[in-house]
């Protein structure tokens, strides 16, 4: 798939899933913040850097170390240390703490102004449908969206010969996009990438969250003390026949969920409202 075909399916994807803003001005460098949680040395950050300096000034905050499944979990109980280092003219910070916390700090102590996108990832390995709950990828995005700061969350499927480079290439014309047309604040977007050379990818789709319950398994087994454990495992959902950001990945295409920070149920709360329960009052 052309260059060009990129572009111009993410300027039709856009319009279905953004709400218009204020257009971030043409001649201004982009101001680009990234993290991740596979950690500051993985080959996806440094795609993404590589990537996205080309288009603006990349500040990287990412934790040491592997942190994958930690959710939108918060370091609060230690002292977060931070070690600053200049690569390529741009500030990389090794911050010892959880991805949500490293988002946190950068946007609250690290960088001096607020950036114009923050972009996690790329992460080793799909999060889609209910497992994005456990990503922290995904966290640390929705933690820009906390401050009304579009964010961008981007996954390639894992496998042998891992190509960070297409994924980084679209998530380049994604945000060159929504330069134009700003997304809604309290929004932020998960980005799957199957792991196909480039010319392999479908195209693009917007599509809704797969709402299956993820699939794990707890193998039972005692150690020579007796101490009785388990060890996790689990298995990806097959594509199923709904179109969902599940089928479409595992159909070749590139998706694009849109999640939003407000989780009040509004149908469910009118519904609430004419409960009685017990004598309390409403």
């Amino acid at each position: 798939m052309k260059r060009k075909t990129y572009a111009l399916v993410i300027l039709n994807v856009i319009l279905l899933i953004l709400v218009g803003g204020v257009p971030l001005s043409s001649q201004t460098p982009l101001k680009i913040l990234i993290s991740n949680d596979d950690g500051i040395d993985a080959p996806g950050i440094a795609a993404l850097f590589e990537h996205l300096s080309r288009i603006g000034t990349v500040t990287v905050a990412a934790p040491p170390q592997n942190m994958s499944g930690a959710s939108h979990s918060v370091t609060s109980q230690d002292p977060i240390f931070v070690t600053e280092s200049e690569k390529n003219g741009s500030k990389w910070y090794v911050v010892k703490a959880t991805p949500a916390s490293c988002i946190r700090l950068a946007l609250e102590s690290l960088l001096k102004e607020p950036p114009d996108f923050v972009i996690t990832g790329i992460n080793r390995g799909e999060n889609m449908g209910t497992v994005t709950f456990y990503s922290a990828t995904n966290s640390a995005a929705r933690e820009a969206a906390f401050k009304g700061i579009p964010a961008i969350a981007v996954n390639l499927v894992r496998g042998q010969n891992m190509d960070y480079g297409p994924a980084a290439e679209f998530i380049v014309d994604l945000v060159r996009a929504l330069k134009d047309k700003p997304m809604k604040p309290g929004t932020f977007l998960n980005v799957n990438v199957p792991n196909l050379p480039k010319d392999q990818i479908k195209g693009v789709m917007v599509a809704p969250q797969d709402l299956r319950a993820p699939i794990e398994f707890y193998e039972k087994g005692v150690n020579p003390s007796g101490q009785v454990y388990y060890w996790n495992s689990y298995k990806h959902h097959e594509p199923g026949t709904d179109k969902t950001d599940v089928w479409a990945l595992r159909n070749g295409y590139i998706t694009i969920t849109p999640f939003q920070i407000d989780q009040t149920d509004r149908g469910e709360a009118k519904a609430l409202e004419s409960l009685k329960i017990g004598g309390w009052k409403k």
